[in-house]
């Protein structure tokens, strides 16, 4: 198939998809420089991880890596700066590969197809010149034909009045002999002329047009080759990185089967042995007989009374942990019942927010696909506008299952959020009491919670009692007016208060409420003028009052 033959009256059409050609050249061009700007930016991320983990010279991170886990983990350090190294080689070798040379041979190519099309337009304005001369030739042919004729006519005519002379006769008949010739002369030139237009046109249509034609044919095929070759190496040097990249992965999987977690626990052993014998038994003190009392060189006191103070665990002693707060395992409810009020509002929050994000995205391609299905019907030569309609129903059935989705977690929200009023500095300084003196209890366990299932307990130990200063404590409520009852409560089970700031309930007890939960798990109540304090809300069961509600 020849563009010169099949295409000869498509000069503006080759010329508009040579055009696009080029285009598409570069487009490529532009896609494989942002992969290798890509491939740089990563390869730099991959080395300031690597390097942000690197141990630190001459500090405690240091001592850490005799142990075999520490030593994997460096060697993975190590390895990912060498994957790091790879995604440069492919960011280069595109670079030099592709980039480079495609740029220089779309800058050729622009310049071959101008001197073609160049070509072609000298070809047309010199068929179109001798167009021009035909026609003149054959304007002029009719032109001294009609001359011709009008001067017969005229001689004619004078030569029938018998009151012409004869000079006038004979001058109308040497101007009518004199139009025949010039008519004469006209319909050689003209022959001739078209003569040779036929000709060159033929050499045109058939030599010159075919010939320019090919020549594009031959820069298009060109062209599509280079893009296949290229496409090709774009291919092939990501294949040559691979057994590289593969080394780097044995090498972090070799590095972790190095992992000896009993050289580790040797290695605990000689760090942390203290060397001491454990404590013998306390010898046996008979009070009833005046005797000096010593102790046992075995003891445990006597271990403990050297000089030698116990290390100090903070909020995370054994006998200060809260057993009260459980880890939720497992997936939970859909509405996060399972979770604190403040969770529980972030949670459905995050929910609600998502379903936005997607119904949005449902809201986006329905007004795309709405544009296109108009489009199509002002041009149908572009498309089917009927075959749109097909997914614009189903985006609507989505964005409809979406929307029902969203309300239900709305009216969770708004139900959470109905019983979280905000707090204001007056209630977070009257809840200051709980949050004072159990804010190491609540960082280390208020990650989640649980309804109580009996597990509410407070375990007291002597070597880690938590220390509150009471002053401020005590000017405060001093000072202040009593809070005014806001309600009553039940309580549902039985509560130890053992902590400054809570108070014992007993199961079935009922009490008066001074302040809501504000979202960390206690409500404030009273029993008396003189007893108050926090218990844990879902203890209890709260009947707020109607005014309290209203405000």
């Amino acid at each position: 198939m020849s563009w010169g033959t099949e295409l000869w009256d498509q000069f503006d059409n080759l010329e508009k998809h040579t055009q696009w050609g080029i285009d598409v050249l570069e487009k490529y061009i532009k896609f494989v420089k942002e992969r290798t700007e890509i491939e740089i930016s990563y390869a730099k991320q991959l080395r300031n991880l690597s390097k942000k983990y690197q141990p630190k010279k001459n500090s405690k991170e240091e001592e850490e890596y005799k142990y075999t886990s520490c030593r994997a983990f460096l060697a993975t350090l190590n390895e990912m700066n060498d994957y790091a190294g790879q995604h440069e080689v492919i960011s280069e070798n595109m670079t030099s590969q592709i980039t480079a040379d495609l740029t220089r041979y779309v800058q050729e190519l622009k310049q071959e197809r101008k001197s073609h099309f160049h070509d072609g337009r000298k070809a047309q304005q010199h068929i179109e010149t001798f167009w021009k001369q035909l026609e003149a030739s054959k304007r002029r042919f009719e032109r001294d034909c009609k001359e011709a004729d009008r001067a017969q006519q005229y001689f004619e005519k004078m030569d029938a009045d018998i009151n012409v002379t004869k000079a006038d006769v004979e001058k109308a008949r040497q101007q009518a002999q004199i139009r025949h010739q010039m008519a004469e002369e006209s319909k050689g030139e003209y022959s001739s002329i078209l003569q040779k237009f036929n000709h060159e046109q033929h050499e045109h249509y058939h030599t010159h047009i075919p010939n320019i034609f090919q020549k594009i044919q031959e820069m298009e095929g060109r062209r599509i080759v280079r893009l296949g070759e290229c496409m090709k190496i774009y291919a092939e040097v990501d294949r040559k990185v691979i057994p590289i990249i593969g080394k780097c992965l044995d090498g972090i999987t070799k590095a972790a089967e190095s992992i000896d977690q009993k050289n580790d626990s040797r290695l605990v052993i000689e760090a942390f042995k203290s060397g001491f014998e454990p404590p013998g038994d306390v010898d046996f003190e008979d009070f009833t007989q005046p005797m000096k009392r010593t102790v046992s060189e075995t003891s445990l006191s006597n271990s403990r009374g050297d000089g030698k103070s116990e290390p100090k665990f903070g909020g995370k002693s054994k006998g200060k942990l809260w057993p009260f707060i459980k880890k939720n395992k497992g997936g939970g409810p859909e509405d996060f019942s399972n979770l604190p009020p403040e969770q529980r509002r972030k949670k459905l929050q995050q929910k609600v927010d998502e379903l936005n994000r997607d119904i949005q995205k449902e809201v986006d391609q329905r007004d795309a696909l709405t544009k296109m299905k108009d489009v199509y019907i002002k041009n149908p030569q572009m498309g089917d506008a009927a075959s749109v309609d097909h997914k614009l129903a189903e985006l609507g059935q989505n964005m409809e299952k979406l929307r029902l989705e969203a309300q239900k977690f709305e009216g969770w929200l708004a139900e959470v959020e109905g019983r979280l009023p905000v707090r204001t500095e007056q209630t977070r300084r009257q809840s200051g009491m709980y949050e004072t003196q159990n804010t190491s209890a609540v960082n280390n366990c208020a990650q989640d919670r649980e309804s109580p299932d009996g597990s509410y307990t407070e375990e007291q130990s002597q070597e880690s009692e938590m220390k509150v200063p009471a002053t401020d404590f005590d000017d405060e409520f001093d000072d202040e007016e009593p809070l005014p009852t806001i309600g009553t409560c039940k309580a549902l089970y039985t509560f130890e208060g053992q902590n400054e700031g809570t108070i014992s309930v007993a199961e079935g007890e009922m009490l008066y409420v001074i302040e809501e939960d504000k979202g960390d798990g206690w409500t404030r109540i009273r029993r008396n003028e003189d007893e108050e304090g926090y218990v844990p809300t879902s203890y209890v069961e709260v009947y707020l009052d109607k005014n309290a509600k209203d405000s």
